[in-house]
């Protein structure tokens, strides 16, 4: 069976920046389960599993662009501190979710500058162009339920 629309898959994989650091890898025995052509993983990943088969094993470099996006200035933002309301500490990293009129998105502090806070809302691997180390161990057929609510139910998965 191969990597196709409509088919759950399950992968075990490794993901490094291009200087080689480890952003992310999944669990020995915890592969990712995911469900092909919806969207769940990104677009890069997506397109280089398709057609795959069980056993195979692969590295991808993905660009920005087919992973989480380019980096956009537009989506950083100062504050004020009295912002985050008077006993909140603040530090570089610290990560919120906040209301915005695109509906709820998390922000990162990545500057605070006396009364100024600077949030970012990019994915924080925008902008990161993305190697993988791939292996593909499962594909079965989705559930009529899976494929309607468009994601994988049942032991494993991961949202």
């Amino acid at each position: 069976m191969q990597v196709a629309l409509n088919r759950v898959v399950s992968i075990d994989y490794q993901l490094r920046d291009e200087e080689g650091e480890l952003i992310d890898e999944s669990a020995p025995g915890e592969p990712l389960e995911y469900l092909h052509g919806v969207g769940g993983i990104i677009p890069g990943l997506e397109k280089a599993l398709e057609g795959r088969r069980v056993g195979d094993s692969f590295a991808i470099v993905i660009p920005p662009a087919d992973g989480y996006g380019e980096h956009n200035p537009k989506l950083t933002q100062r504050v004020s501190r009295r912002d985050f309301g008077k006993d909140q500490e603040l530090e570089l990293g610290m990560r919120f979710r906040v209301q915005t009129n695109l509906g709820q998105q998390v922000v990162t502090i990545i500057d605070i500058d006396g009364d100024d806070v600077t949030l970012d809302a990019n994915h924080e691997l925008a902008g990161v162009t993305l190697c993988f180390q791939i292996a593909v161990r499962q594909i079965r057929e989705a559930t009529p339920e899976e494929i309607s609510h468009g994601h994988v139910h049942g032991p494993g998965h991961h949202h």
